[in-house]
């Protein structure tokens, strides 16, 4: 028997498996550049969270106030005043006498002394930051003084001051022949309001009298002198009067601590209200007081060191009207004290108190103290804020006057302003507002962050209700149901949807879909309520149906049966709306009085709320339509990914298709359709440019789904590029930003270690 000879296989070679050097030093340059790489981005998201920390850290810091050198002045100074850069002080004596001094040495530099022919000087008041002074005479007039300086630059740009003084012709305001105990003279609209204090017959008495200035066609000023009238006439026993830089009204405290506020009517000041502070207090008695700049507010200090707050805002009256009345609006600190001098600062809510030898600058809204430090030993005559809140002077009773550097840049900015519920002035009660900007100079700033948080969830739940249903079932049919054509065309559809722009979506939603939703707002809201019950009878029905039947009907095409359904169920809905909306919305309109039929005006008037076109309804719809790509494509992927032998084996087992579905494949890819959902979470609330177009894009706090709202991301794009850098307002916006970034970084975290924990619970072995 012949025999064949077979050649034995030959072992493999050695080199085969030997990797070369060049792919070994990619390897390891490449699994470097990995670690770099991935090292890079955590210390660049550490890093972009020091930079919003960086700017967000002043927010927090109180004001810095340091000592300067004090300056002797006249021994006999009842008050004074200063020019724009504070190098020449004047101080005015009790005869009168102006005298200005140099801040560096405090040399005299320039004296002067009223005509000897007019009556004596009986009372002095200045306003520093306006240069005025008033005095007092002993007949009963007052005089007005006008100190202006000229400044000058030498060739080598230094400045040099040189003070003058305009003194104007006294003016008959009280009862002749009796001191003016205290004068005031205020600028308003209507002209210039002089008040005089005289004591007859042991009972104070106020006189005012008003001038009006009117120029001609020459340029030529023409003052007119009004006729004195009496203010407070019914008040017996005065203790102090605040006049506000505005003279339409003026504030009496008497002795027993009653306030009584009289207010401009026509040409004379009649009584307006009266209170009584320091409600509950052993000590009732005003010792300070003092308008706050917008002079709508007034902060009132008792001899036990409470101080509060009072307000002018609109209250309800008993006969229904709503009219602006005082009202107390904070309980500010106690003071360390009794309260000695409330002093004003120009621009900002700020205020220096004198109380148990201490000093003490306080924000009135936010009621911080930003700064406390100990008070001159002296008496304090006066104090005065420089007008850019830089610098304040203080003139003691010893005729020296000391001065303080004052570095405060966000003197508005505390923890409360930003997340807390303030009343701010001309509100009805506390609130969190957003209001950054305004046309008037006494307005004051808003920057609490709740609206925009609030806004930012309510954007966000909105397009989630809309999104993640539609996402995560079209996943779940895509992935276990259609047919293998169908899902090779849907999905890259989706996947290209999730391409298209936001501003794209804004501008459609906002110049498209608003007004269509707004025209046929009731007929989608009836189309929208039916769809689910039509597709649960139509699966119902699909149930009841033989299987010889069901069986014709091939895998995956189930919804050439379904959309009959919801096409009818629609059709039936957008033709019933009109028949609804008259049955059970009709309502009186307020115009015509007759009954019409308007979903829109009845929501007004039932529910007391109000309508927007571009409403979160809208708002829900297109982010949501931005968010169901991302969810969808993510989702399908890890629906696809379930190896088919535990889907081949839950059906092995008799199970259904859809017991197979929610028993097998959603809690084997649960970790996958989480992480789907919050990169469709992070997507929504991180919109900017929907909520800018499609929305009023105002900081409200409404659960009402017919208004709109403004975001944290929303509010940064459209206010950042206005702020000016390093004011509060530039630094209140990093804030938003740093508290976005920290919700989205808590929310991502804990949605991660959620993903773990249900990964490792349906991982499968």
């Amino acid at each position: 028997m012949a025999t064949t000879d077979k050649k034995a296989p030959q072992a493999p070679s050695e080199e085969r498996f030997q990797v070369t050097r060049l792919t070994l030093l990619t390897d390891l340059w490449m699994g470097r550049i990995i670690r770099v790489g991935g090292v890079g981005v955590v210390l660049a998201v550490i890093g972009m969270l020091l930079f919003l920390v960086f700017q967000v850290f002043p927010l927090f810091v109180g004001a810095k106030v340091l000592p300067l050198t004090p300056v002797p002045m006249s021994a006999s100074a009842q008050a004074f005043g200063e020019d724009e850069y504070g190098e020449l002080p004047f101080v005015v004596e009790a005869n009168g006498r102006i005298r200005f001094h140099r801040v560096k040495d405090g040399t005299l530099v320039r004296e002067w002394v009223p005509e000897a022919e007019l009556p004596a000087v009986a009372s002095v008041r200045s306003y520093p930051r306006d240069g005025l002074v008033v005095l007092g005479l002993a007949d009963g007039s007052v005089r007005e003084l006008k100190v202006t300086y000229k400044a000058d630059f030498s060739q080598q740009g230094q400045r040099s001051l040189d003070p003058q003084v305009t003194a104007g012709a006294p003016v008959q305001v009280g009862k002749a022949g009796l001191p003016c105990v205290e004068a005031w003279s205020v600028m308003s609209a209507a002209g210039r309001l002089l008040l005089c204090r005289q004591q007859e017959a042991g009972r104070d008495r106020l006189t005012a009298l008003r001038l009006t200035e009117r120029k001609g066609l020459g340029g030529k000023a023409k003052i007119t002198v009004g006729t004195p009238f009496a203010v407070a006439a019914d008040v017996p026993d005065l203790e102090r009067v605040l006049v506000p830089s505005t003279a339409d009204s003026v504030v009496v405290v008497r002795k027993d601590g009653e306030v009584r506020v009289y207010a401009e009517n026509g040409e004379v000041i009649e009584f307006l209200q009266s209170f009584r502070p320091f409600e509950g207090s052993a000590d009732r008695r005003v010792t300070a007081a003092g308008f706050i700049f917008g002079n709508v507010s007034v902060v009132l200090a008792n001899g036990a060191g409470v101080e509060e707050v009072w307000s002018l805002y609109p209250q309800k009256q008993p006969d229904g009207r709503s009219l602006r009345r005082w009202g107390k609006i904070h309980d500010a600190e106690v003071l360390p004290g009794a309260g000695q001098g409330i002093y004003p600062a120009v621009g900002n809510k700020c205020y220096l108190t004198v109380a148990g030898g201490r000093m003490q600058v306080r924000n009135m809204t936010t009621g911080s103290i930003r700064w406390d430090g100990v008070a001159p030993e002296s008496p304090v005559r006066q104090v005065a804020f420089a007008r850019n809140y830089d610098r304040f002077s203080v003139l003691c009773a010893d005729g020296s006057l000391r001065r303080w550097e004052v570095e405060d840049h966000h003197p508005e900015s505390s923890f409360n302003a930003f997340f807390g519920k303030i009343w701010y002035e001309g509100a009805e009660g506390p609130a969190y507002t957003w209001q950054s900007s305004s046309g008037a100079d006494e307005f004051e700033a808003k920057y609490s962050l709740v609206p925009l948080f609030y806004g930012t969830v309510k954007g966000t739940i909105y397009a989630l209700l809309f999104a993640l249903p539609i996402a995560l079932l079209a996943a779940v049919y895509v992935s276990q149901f259609l047919r293998p054509e169908w899902r090779k065309v849907v999905k890259p559809t989706m996947e290209i949807m999730a391409s298209l722009p936001s501003v794209v979506l804004g501008f459609l939603a906002g110049l498209w879909l608003a007004p269509l939703v707004d025209a046929s707002l009731l007929k989608l809201i009836c189309v929208i309520t039916v769809l689910a019950p039509a597709a649960l009878s139509a699966g119902y029905l699909w149930s009841l149906l033989p299987q010889p039947v069901r069986r014709r009907v091939g895998p995956g095409w189930e919804f050439v049966w379904l959309m009959p359904f919801l096409l009818l169920a629609g059709w039936a809905a957008w033709s019933a709306a009109p028949w609804v909306e008259s049955t059970f919305f009709t309502v009186k309109d307020l115009a015509s009085g007759q009954n019409v039929s308007d979903f829109r005006e009845w929501w007004r008037q039932t529910t007391g709320l109000s309508y927007d076109s571009r409403n979160s309804l809208v708002v829900g719809f297109v982010m949501g339509f931005a968010v169901i790509p991302l969810v969808f494509t993510i989702a399908e992927d890890a629906l696809s990914n379930v190896p088919p032998s535990l889907v081949s084996g839950s059906l092995a087992c008799g199970a259904s298709r859809w017991q197979t579905v929610w028993r097998v494949v959603v809690p084997t890819a649960i970790s996958g359709i989480v992480s789907a959902v919050m990169i469709g979470f992070g997507r929504a609330i991180g919109e900017t440019m929907i909520v800018v177009m499609a929305t009023g894009n105002t900081p409200v706090m409404e659960a009402n789904p017919f208004n709109g709202m403004r975001t944290l991301s929303a509010n940064i794009a459209v206010e950042l590029p206005e702020a000016a850098t390093g004011h509060t307002h530039f630094r209140a916006l990093f804030l938003g930003a740093c508290c976005l970034f920290l919700l989205t970084f808590i929310i991502n975290t804990l949605a991660e270690v959620l993903r773990q924990r249900l990964r490792e619970r349906y991982k499968v072995v």
